[in-house]
């Protein structure tokens, strides 16, 4: 606490010298806009949102309307400037990266990045924790996600509304929950395997594993039991879309085409486009357990590939793939793309940035496995660093990397950028707050 006091002490002290200098050095200092913007140092070099940052290099100016300040193209507030000093406010939500000054119309960016140390807290957004069915709020409603050993379901997604729906595998069903944790039957007869078109109840499912959602809040289950996949409105109304060309386990929608992709995760299996139409064309085959799907900004595809530790990327315009995260090796690790470990990561989904979200393992539910985490993967570098939880499993809420989970299986993320977590083994939903 007293290292806190006097880092805030010392940094109240520099912004008070950098204002008062402006001041001082306005008669004294003339930016020269045929020389170049130069950063030499920033203080400190990571922070959260709020973080008051020095940044200290030459050729500046002292008129603060001149000064325009970005990190991730996001601008900081420009409380400060001399000749060679500036103090500036990083934003919430920045994210890490360089920085860059622009004057008069020339910049110049920080060979050193800034890191956003972000506070990620995690809490339980629904579930008993014990296996059973009931609607109910928070707490008080059940879920069945391991009641057999063998079920390996990952759907979860929230629409736009921030309703949350849920793969409840071994209760036959789909379950909505709303923004104030209110637990409901969304489609499906609770405990009744089979196979029946309908609204609400009046639907049937066998083993609904994997789930997508569109723009229009239409979600989509994948039904390796049955083999096919739903398509069920907002108001509840199963319909068959199309049948698929193997037991479909995970299910992605596109949003740039209108498409669907959708595999099975059983063993090496092809990956599929769904039309619209229900019509499906293979479009990458000889994939090691891909456990799950997402689609880009771009309409690329990204693969969780659980029989080999990676994700891949493969282009819309070719279907070539490529590794870009992940050794191969099992492991926990994070760093720089290739170099990071994933053991057995089971559920995906993207963010509005691109970036990637991956449930560590939710595939047999080991306690055991290196990874109990959600890793986050940068849409642009794709350097690994964990969202929350660790290698350690349990039931905990906390934040960032004092929270657990238990062979969290299936991610969703929503538009302010709250996630949400099938936590298999704790039969529970649980919420991460970013700030």
């Amino acid at each position: 606490m007293k290292k806190y006091i006097n880092a805030c002490l010392f940094m109240a002290i520099v912004l008070v010298a950098v204002v008062t200098g402006c001041k001082k050095d306005d008669q004294e200092f003339t930016h020269d806009a045929s020389s170049p913007i130069i950063i030499d140092q920033l203080l400190p070099q990571k922070g959260s949102g709020g973080t008051e940052i020095l940044i200290n290099g030459s050729n500046f100016t002292t008129d603060t309307s001149k000064v325009e300040v970005t990190l991730n193209g996001k601008p900081l507030k420009v409380i400060g400037v001399n000749g060679k000093q500036m103090m500036v406010v990083v934003p919430k939500k920045a994210g890490s990266g360089a920085i860059t000054v622009t004057i008069d119309g020339k910049s110049a960016t920080s060979k050193t990045a800034f890191t956003y140390e972000f506070t990620r807290t995690v809490t339980t957004l629904a579930g008993s924790g014990v296996v059973g069915f009931a609607n109910g709020q928070g707490t008080d409603a059940s879920f069945n996600f391991t009641g057999e050993p063998w079920y390996r379901c990952s759907g979860i997604v929230v629409d736009d509304n921030l309703n949350v729906y849920v793969a409840d595998v071994g209760n036959r069903c789909i379950r909505k929950i709303d923004k104030d944790g209110n637990v409901t039957t969304f489609a499906g007869s609770p405990g009744n395997a089979g196979y029946q078109d309908g609204k609400g109840t009046a639907a049937k499912f066998s083993l609904i594993y994997g789930l997508a959602i569109d723009n229009l809040g239409n979600v989509y289950s994948a039904d390796p039991g049955n083999w096919d996949i739903r398509k069920i409105t907002p108001d509840g109304t199963a319909t068959t879309l199309g049948f698929a060309s193997q037991d479909p386990w995970n299910v992605t929608f596109d949003k740039k085409t209108g498409n669907l992709f959708y595999s099975s995760s059983g063993g090496v299996a092809n990956i599929y486009q769904m039309t619209p139409a229900g019509v499906s064309k293979q479009v990458v085959s000889g994939v090691n357990q891909p456990s799950a799907l997402a689609v880009d900004s771009e309409g690329d595809l990204f693969v969780t590939v659980f029989g080999d530790h990676v994700i891949k990327k493969y282009l819309a315009s070719t279907w070539a793939g490529s590794v870009v995260a992940g050794s191969g090796a099992v492991g926990y690790l994070d760093g720089p793309a290739t170099a990071a470990k994933f053991a057995s990561p089971w559920g995906m989904c993207i963010d509005a940035d691109n970036n990637l979200l991956i449930a560590g393992n939710g595939a047999n539910g080991s306690t055991s496995n290196p990874d109990q985490s959600i890793r986050l993967v940068n849409g642009k570098t794709y350097e690994v660093s964990t969202f929350a939880g660790s290698g350690i499993a349990g039931n905990v809420n906390g934040v960032g990397k004092a929270a657990a989970f238990s062979a969290p299986a299936g991610v969703a993320v929503d538009k302010n950028g709250t996630v949400y977590v099938l936590d298999r083994n704790n039969n529970s939903i649980r919420k991460i707050v970013s700030e």
